[in-house]
């Protein structure tokens, strides 16, 4: 009853607006002069064509010159460099084979590259090519919520609208933080080419790019066609002072998989690893473990393993895009516009060999954490069998498999189809279209230097048993490095490793209407209306290895996840002209939109907006914005069945950890005194959750956009334009598992069910994993300031200057969750870093760009600040002692502000009549390294915000003709 009379009084508003359009009986003044004409057009965030000028919605446009200018070579690339940008994943963020799946159920990514803004993440940014949706991404990791740009070529782009407000009414779901709308090229005519190399001052990193298009038209007909190749080269973290090691600056690992193998009893032997040189079957002795004729010693932090060096810092990649459109005048006022693209990723993802973790404290899934190695063994030099009755961790990287190597191939197809007219109502034009899309994302992953546990299990059993079945050989997890050559043989790991393929679709087909036109006038104007229709199907699977999906690997396990969405949505927008060209009020007028949508898997929804915009004159104009925006769950967190992430967590009652002290609630957990988890990487278990209902938000956006004639005449500049944009986001309902971190320390600290319920733990105290569910249990309020100033001088004999500075403040970022007291924890995260997984929440970033034009050059320069943020002093780095490397010692650390300065000349001979340039530049021309994160979870920096380390030269040739 509450909801229905809301939305009766939503509904009277938007009639309301109507009703004011008919009564509003203000004048339009007698012009003695002729107005300056602009052409209507449909702007991003609303359907209905006015002018440019009188737009209602903050939109930052980017032209494709802007993009070159940047040096990048990917869409999601130069996006992400923007201010208004958050943290989202790219090719300096990769995680496949560290850490597992992220526990929102969109998959790992690997490979991908996305646009976040206002910190919401990525799937709550819609983006559109043309107006039209985008397939979500597919890397064989899960089933994404968001798009992966590297699906988008750079070449086709004629612009890119950036819309900084809400706009669930005119789009629908996912349009949360804003919209990216990507508009392709229409110079139908000539050839296009360019031809682009750089690489970093280390010689790595090597990145080329080739591009040529052709277009034709004639009376009727329009074609264009693009193919282009990308192919972007990886960065090794051994080749970077900050990444080489684990540990920041320490020639020392973190791992406890090591190549010695740590082996932690829950007898008198206590920890111990195999002493570096021993060959053969290791010499032990059960009386004194560590002492003479044994082969071990005590376990300490200088025989952990440095993973760092087989990661990458920037994962490799190669792109093919081919792309196409057409466009055929039917009559005079019917058109028929048809887009086709394919594309075609493969990049490759790689990690330190597979960690062998076993034992009852291992929380590496069934068959390894039941792992009974036979005392009949040949390689078991203990004399007995090693089984939970005396056994409690162990971690042995077999070095010798290799590297885990992980290669995409993605396909992406997109075909879309519009007929699209104007037809007279009375003496009244109004503008239809009818669309059809059908999009299609299709990877496959390969991943080598995978282990079967259950194989793994017959290969350390009992020898007759393993005699009996083909191919088993008996394994060698004891034998250690040998003469540094290795003891497990080929033989061993033929049996007990296989090359793991998975797969992963998503599926996109839509279909919509629209009609909008001018009702009547009014006497400051016409009255537009605009109403549409849409019918979307997305599909959506993934498809683990069978031997990951039985819970048989030793690496990280997932589930299958399948699903498909229907929804059904009607919209309609109206606005209303209030006043023109009269005192304070060149133009004043009035917006409304609403939105209903009825979905197969959370049931129907109806959002509305009001906005107005007020140009007080030729200079000044106001706006501001009120909205209701929605987030329908997607594939992914509706029906995944299950995944694991490996998140770095601190026990609380890690003595070593926690600087030698320990929670009092500890020994009520059974956890002894002198605990210390073996491993700081623990398991976090969630599910995707059908009985998920959408996200809501509230959104209100105010900004002006001033630009003082008189000013710029006094300046002598061409133009200056500021502009500033307020915005307030209330999100509840949102989707998201509980906090791994927070039940752990909840358990500790409170000791209630509702948080111990869902930690596990052995007998001897070890954490073996945290469990969750995605729940609508959060809620999200953030609000910030954006501003930006243009400005560009007269020509003269001296050249013409060119200005640009954007900037966005991050006021407040606060995310309420529920406690176990039954009340609501607000964490307000603007100005820290996430850590794991990797989210900077920076309050401050700032853009500058100048560039000079004279003749045929032209010089460019980029400025770009981001501000600092506090984090603890934990991770590998606190958590391992070296708290001299926080710049707060244990207390924690702050990523201290970074600049980047980028630089680009480009020159336009004259003898090809300028249809030809040449571009040399440079990224990061002062050699700025990134800030030390010691919570991240790889490479010791953010790569979702920052740069990864060094100079990167480049050369573009572009021609036209």
């Amino acid at each position: 009853m509450t909801h229905s009379l809301a939305t009766m009084r939503k509904l009277q508003l938007l009639a309301g607006c109507a009703a004011v359009a008919v009564t509003f009986g203000t004048p339009t003044l007698a012009q003695d002069t002729a107005l300056e004409e602009f052409e209507e057009v449909v702007v991003t965030g609303s359907r209905i064509r006015q002018n440019p000028l009188e737009a209602q919605n903050p939109v930052q446009i980017l032209s494709a010159e802007d993009m070159d200018a940047s040096g990048q070579v990917s869409v999601a690339d130069f996006l992400q460099r923007l201010p208004i940008a958050g943290s989202a994943i790219n090719r300096t963020n990769n995680s496949s084979g560290n850490l597992g799946f992220p526990p929102d159920g969109s998959g790992i990514g690997a490979g991908a590259s996305q646009i976040d803004l206002r910190y919401l993440t990525s799937k709550r940014v819609l983006v559109l090519v043309d107006g039209k949706r985008w397939v979500r991404g597919s890397s064989a990791s899960g089933v994404s919520g968001a798009v992966d740009l590297n699906t988008i070529p750079a070449g086709i782009i004629k612009s890119i609208e950036v819309l900084q407000d809400g706009a669930s009414t005119i789009y629908g779901s996912d349009a949360i933080a804003g919209v990216v709308n990507i508009k392709t090229r229409d110079d139908y005519e000539g050839i296009k080419g360019s031809a682009y190399y750089g690489l970093y001052d280390e010689g790595d990193g090597k990145t080329q790019e080739y591009d040529v298009s052709w277009g034709a038209e004639n009376d009727r007909g329009r074609v264009l066609v693009d193919v282009s190749y990308t192919k972007q080269g990886g960065v090794e973290a051994a080749d970077r002072e900050l990444t080489a090691y684990a540990i920041p600056f320490e020639n020392l690992g973190a791992s406890s998989g090591t190549p010695q193998a740590r082996l932690v009893f829950s007898n008198e032997w206590g920890d111990i690893t195999l002493n570096d040189g021993v060959t053969g079957v290791p010499n032990f002795n059960p009386d004194d473990p560590t002492g003479a004729g044994s082969d071990y010693h005590a376990f300490t932090l200088q025989d952990r393993f440095n993973y760092s060096p087989y990661n990458k810092v920037s994962t490799p990649n190669e792109r093919v895009n081919i792309f196409a459109k057409a466009e055929y005048d039917i009559t005079d006022t019917i058109t028929l516009r048809t887009t086709a693209a394919y594309n075609n990723r493969q990049s490759i993802s790689q990690a330190a060999p597979e960690p062998l973790f076993f034992g009852p404290g291992a929380g590496a899934g069934f068959w390894m954490d039941n792992m009974v190695i036979s005392a009949d063994n040949p390689y078991n030099p203990f004399g007995v069998d090693i089984d939970e009755t005396n056994f409690v961790f162990g971690g042995r990287r077999p070095i010798e498999a290799g590297p885990r190597i992980f290669r995409q191939n993605v396909d992406t197809w997109y075909v879309s189809s519009t007929l699209d007219g104007d037809l007279n109502v009375g003496d009244r034009v109004w503008f239809w279209d009818i669309n059809a899309t059908w999009s299609q994302s299709q990877a496959n992953q390969q991943k080598t230097g995978a282990f079967n546990a259950r194989k793994l299990q017959d290969a350390l059993g009992d020898p007759d048993a393993c005699a009996a079945i083909p191919g088993c050989v008996p394994f060698n997890i004891f034998g250690g490095q040998g003469d540094g050559s290795g003891t497990i043989t080929q033989a061993m790991l033929d049996y007990v490793t296989f090359i793991q393929k998975d797969e992963s679709r998503q599926k996109l087909i839509n279909y919509s209407a629209n009609i909008g036109g001018d009702v009547i006038d009014l006497p400051a104007g016409p009255l537009g209306m605009a109403f549409g229709w849409e019918y979307r199907e997305e599909e959506g699977r993934f498809i683990p290895d069978s031997v990951v999906s039985s819970g048989e690997t030793a690496g990280v396990p997932a589930s299958p996840t399948d699903g498909q969405i229907h929804v059904k949505e009607f919209y309609g927008e109206v606005n209303v002209p209030l006043l023109s060209d009269v005192a304070m009020a060149k133009h004043l007028s009035l917006s409304a939109a609403f939105r209903t949508s009825d979905y197969s898997t959370s049931g129907s929804n109806t959002v509305f907006k009001v906005g107005t915009a007020w140009q007080v004159n030729d200079d000044l104009t106001v706006r501001a914005n009120w909205s209701e925006g929605f987030r329908a769950p997607n594939i992914g967190e509706l029906f995944n069945t299950g995944s694991r992430f490996d998140s770095s967590i601190t026990d609380p009652c890690d003595v070593v950890a926690n600087g030698g002290t320990q929670h009092p609630n500890c020994s009520a957990l059974g956890v002894p005194a002198d605990h210390q988890q073996p491993n700081a990487q623990i398991s976090v278990t969630t599910g995707g959750n059908p009985n998920l209902t959408p996200e809501t938000a509230e959104t209100w956006t105010a900004g002006i956009t001033y630009s003082p004639t008189a000013l710029a005449d006094s300046m002598g500049l061409a133009g200056i334009t500021f502009e500033a944009n307020y915005y307030n986001i209330s999100m509840e309902n949102v989707i998201q598992a509980p906090n791994a971190s927070d039940v752990l320390q909840g358990c500790v600290e409170t000791l209630a069910d509702v948080f111990c319920d869902n930690v596990q733990r052995t007998s001897t105290g070890i954490v073996t994993r945290i469990d969750g569910i995605l729940t609508n249990i959060a809620a999200i309020d953030t609000d910030g300031f954006d501003w930006s100033i243009t400005a560009e001088t007269e020509p003269a004999d001296w050249g013409q200057l060119r200005f640009k500075l954007m900037n966005s403040h991050l006021f407040k970022f606060e995310e309420s969750v529920p406690n176990a007291s039954g009340g609501i924890d607000v964490v307000d995260r603007a100005g820290t870093e996430l850590g794991s997984p990797e989210r900077a929440y920076i309050k401050f970033k700032s853009s500058l760009f100048i560039d000079w034009t004279k003749d045929q050059w032209t010089v460019g320069t980029t400025f770009r600040y981001l501000g600092s943020v506090d984090e603890g002093c934990g991770g590998v780095v606190g958590g391992f002692g070296f708290t001299q490397y926080c710049t707060n010692g244990a207390d924690g650390n702050t990523l201290g502000s970074t600049f980047y300065t980028d630089l680009q000349v480009t020159y336009r001979p004259e003898w090809f009549d300028a249809q030809t340039s040449i571009t040399l530049g440079v990224q990061n021309l002062l050699d700025q390294d990134p800030p030390l994160c010691t919570t991240c979870d790889l490479n010791n920096f953010d790569g979702t915000v920052h740069a990864l380390p060094g100079r990167f030269f480049y050369g573009r040739v572009a021609f036209q003709f």
